[in-house]
């Protein structure tokens, strides 16, 4: 069988379960939480007190630590272009039929669904907190729709969930660490804001984490090759197009890069964590029945995270030196 039709057959497989796998890994839209949950209600008397306790603890928020919750929502809001790019992918069919409906597009839709609150809530928290200037947040946000994104998976679904899974572990790392820092200034209602959205993050990794773990169960040495193939070429963020107004496409990223780096908040250190994690999560040392390439691929992978352990030990911890055109001056 051609590699290309056992992907198909393997994707085939696992969707005809998916129903188990949405119970399992998406919550019911009406009782989830809503953005509206965890902001101020404007039909509220204590709504204009709410807004300036928000602003107060805004202006006393460190200029990295705002630049990365700036770049984090602007990452959030190009959702258009990550299920885009899912529906694409081999083995999904967002047609409905009746009478076999492709249960990859509902888990597509259904994660979409959920993770588009994310976007919505911090793009409001920034409305309101009266530091950032949102047209050149919004302007950024439209760029990187506009732009798209290259990850290096194709259309090839193993790859794209070995992408998924890692990418969901790093924005989970994100959204907790900025959650644990403003919780120490004070800020609760931020840290409740972010650390719910890392919860939402944590599941939805869990899932397409599941759904490599099952890859392998059916498919090892290909899924095994696809793993390596994507950690050769390094999983980007899929906000690495990220630029401003006049500058070009990806020119912004390495500053972003860099406050987060500067800030903790995500470091090349969590880049082999994630790594770590998922070789062990996947019982990468313990799968039966590879093939020559497929063992050469789990040489490469087992040994990978003390090479970049040695290269981040050498790094050092980049200066702070650009200024974002997101936070402007109190008008």
């Amino acid at each position: 069988m051609k590699l290309h039709d056992l992907r198909l057959e393997v994707m085939d497989t696992i969707g005809k379960s998916m129903d188990d796998l949405l119970a399992k890994y998406l919550k019911p839209i009406e009782s989830n939480w809503q953005p509206a949950d965890l902001l101020p209600d404007a039909r509220n008397p204590e709504f204009k007190a709410e807004i300036n306790e928000i602003q107060e603890l805004a202006e006393e928020m460190d200029y990295d630590l705002l630049t990365v919750l700036i770049g984090d929502t602007i990452t959030e809001e190009a959702l258009p272009t990550y299920e885009t790019w899912l529906m694409d992918i081999e083995g999904i069919n967002q047609q409905y039929n009746e009478n076999n409906p492709n249960g990859w597009s509902k888990w597509i839709r259904g994660w979409t669904a959920e993770e588009n609150r994310h976007g919505d809530l911090l793009n409001k928290y920034l409305f309101l907190c009266g530091r950032v200037d949102m047209r050149e947040m919004e302007v950024t946000t439209q760029h990187l729709i506009n732009d798209g994104f290259d990850i290096g998976t194709g259309r090839n679904p193993y790859k794209n969930f070995v992408y998924t899974s890692f990418q969901e572990l790093a924005t989970n790392i994100s959204h907790r660490r900025v959650a644990s820092l403003v919780k120490k200034t004070g800020n609760t209602l931020l840290a409740k804001i972010n650390g719910i959205i890392a919860a939402d993050e944590a599941r939805h990794a869990s899932a397409y984490s599941d759904f490599v773990k099952r890859i392998f169960e059916l498919d090892p040495s290909q899924m095994m090759t696809s793993f390596e193939d994507m950690m050769r070429r390094k999983i980007v963020m899929p906000a690495h197009f990220m630029r401003q107004s006049g500058d070009k496409v990806g020119e912004l990223w390495s500053h972003f890069s860099d406050a987060a780096q500067r800030t903790k908040v995500y470091t090349a250190q969590d880049y082999i964590n994630i790594l770590s994690s998922l070789i062990k999560d996947w019982d990468i040392d313990k799968i039966t029945d590879l093939n020559e390439a497929g063992e050469k691929a789990r040489d490469y992978i087992m040994a990978l995270p003390n090479r970049l352990q040695n290269i981040t030990n050498r790094m050092q911890e980049p200066e702070k030196e650009f200024e974002f055109k997101w936070i402007g001056p109190t008008i």
